[in-house]
């Protein structure tokens, strides 16, 4: 990709893509909420639109890790609903 400020990387399966085609998730002060328009001014991590993506995410605890903050399963469950009950 040419142009590094318009790619990021999945933390589920770290393939690298333009972030159009990512969900972003931020950490705003004490939850955790998927930024839809990706236009909140807060510490986010990026992840493909994808199920699998977000099993492994949840697996590996990616997300604890660069959110830096501890995620409980239930908070997980929360979010999968939000992405893909939306």
């Amino acid at each position: 990709m040419k142009n590094s400020k318009e790619t990021r990387t999945c933390i589920g399966c770290r393939v690298k893509t333009k972030k159009q085609n990512l969900l972003r998730i931020v950490k705003l002060k004490d939850e955790i909420i998927v930024d839809f328009d990706q236009k909140l001014k807060a510490r986010g991590t990026y992840i493909c639109k994808n199920e699998e993506c977000f099993n492994k995410m949840q697996k590996n605890k990616s997300l604890n890790k660069a959110l830096k903050t501890k995620i409980s399963d239930e908070k997980y469950e929360n979010i999968r609903g939000v992405i893909f009950d939306r």
